[in-house]
């Protein structure tokens, strides 16, 4: 019995491979996928103009996903515009499972590592897309990364042993910063660019990913250090989510021009994204 369940699972296994090695050489399947990359550098590059606005002493709007939603949907055609986001950050999470599935663009593609990253962005793409997505379908009252972040904490400081593993996830999300800018500085995304490019195209998408990526593995140490705090005073207010994260930068000495740099990161980023969609190998 046992030996037919796993005959069986290993055909599923192989069929959902099968279908993820035919969607990833569809050409419709991976202009969506580019479609989902403009998608997700819109978001950020929102996001870096909000905290932009507040390095120049604004107190509007989150800069977070939350925010950079309504910013969107105050533009004109903005209801549709954030329909095209959240359409587009699904088809980007389909992509990335597919990656998931038969490996990542580039050298070893297939080693589990990296597997498991682009399966943590398939994740994270579909969080951004339903968040969108629900958005755009008129439920507006969604938590923002503050409070999501206060809550998350709160649940899990109430386990067994709780304080430890909220610390382990601050620290395991610093790890995440630090690995963003180790790839931004290693320039890691080059294995994943078209050979064709021009030398103008390939060092402006080398600025755009330094910059970008060193802005946001800050973003996510910084965050990491209040879940790390939250967890050494048993304190879930401390935990402090994207928009937070980044008001509290202006806090540290220089804190305006530290978040002003950071604030241009994240919209470099979004422009790296958006570089992505147009220059990536799929």
């Amino acid at each position: 019995m046992s030996g037919t369940v796993t005959e069986q699972g290993r055909k599923a296994a192989d069929g959902a491979e099968r279908a993820a090695h035919r969607g990833a050489r569809s050409p419709v399947f991976r202009g969506l996928a580019r479609a989902g990359l403009v998608a997700q550098g819109v978001i950020h590059g929102l996001v870096g103009v909000l905290a932009l606005q507040i390095a120049f002493g604004s107190r509007g709007e989150q800069a977070d996903q939350q925010g950079a939603l309504q910013e969107l949907v105050a533009q004109p055609f903005g209801s549709l515009l954030v329909w095209l986001v959240g359409c587009g950050m699904a088809a980007l999470a389909l992509w990335r499972l597919t990656e998931a599935i038969v490996g990542v663009t580039g050298p070893d593609g297939e080693k589990v590592g990296k597997r498991l990253g682009a399966a943590a962005g398939c994740v994270t793409c579909a969080v951004i897309s339903f968040s969108a997505l629900s958005f755009a379908g008129g439920e507006r009252s969604g938590e923002s990364s503050d409070e999501r972040s206060r809550d998350m904490t709160a649940r899990a400081l109430e386990l067994p042993g709780g304080p430890w593993w909220v610390g382990i996830v601050g620290v395991g999300v610093i790890a995440v910063g630090g690995w963003f800018v180790v790839r931004a500085v290693g320039t890691k995304h080059r294995k994943r660019l078209r050979p064709d490019m021009s030398r103008g195209a390939r060092r402006l998408v080398d600025v755009l990913a330094v910059g970008g990526g060193t802005a946001r593995g800050l973003v996510f140490a910084t965050v990491g250090f209040f879940v790390i705090r939250a967890a050494a005073r048993f304190d879930p207010d401390e935990a402090k989510g994207l928009d937070n994260a980044l008001r509290s930068l202006t806090e540290a000495p220089a804190g305006p021009w530290i978040l002003t740099a950071v604030a241009l990161g994240l919209t470099l980023f979004g422009g790296f994204a958006i570089a992505m969609a147009r220059w990536q190998r799929m």
